[in-house]
């Protein structure tokens, strides 16, 4: 099975960032640049946590300085992979064609 998935993953004749998740919906890194917008994502959460145990008094300020923040990423990661990754779908296993 991950011979299978990891020749699923290979096959990547367009040059996708981002390849369908083989099970759901949602997209897994195909390339390295893939790879480096997730490693991106993730060094902007931890830095947005950080600031905000830093800075905040109130579970207010965690609220609007955290989930503000994170919704924003979020939104970016999803722009990036509908930009740079195939369309998506659901998909359940590896795709006949």
């Amino acid at each position: 099975m991950i011979k299978k998935y990891v020749d699923y993953i290979k096959n990547n004749p367009e040059g996708y960032w981002f390849k369908r998740k083989l099970y759901g919906w949602g997209w897994t890194p195909a390339m390295w640049q893939g790879w480096a917008v997730i490693a991106g994502f993730l060094i902007v959460i931890l830095y947005i946590a950080v600031d905000v145990d830093r800075r905040s008094h109130s579970a207010s300020d965690m609220f609007i300085g955290f989930f503000a923040p994170l919704i924003v990423a979020i939104g970016i990661l999803i722009y990036i992979c509908y930009k740079k990754g195939e369309s998506p779908r659901w998909q359940w296993g590896i795709p006949k064609d």
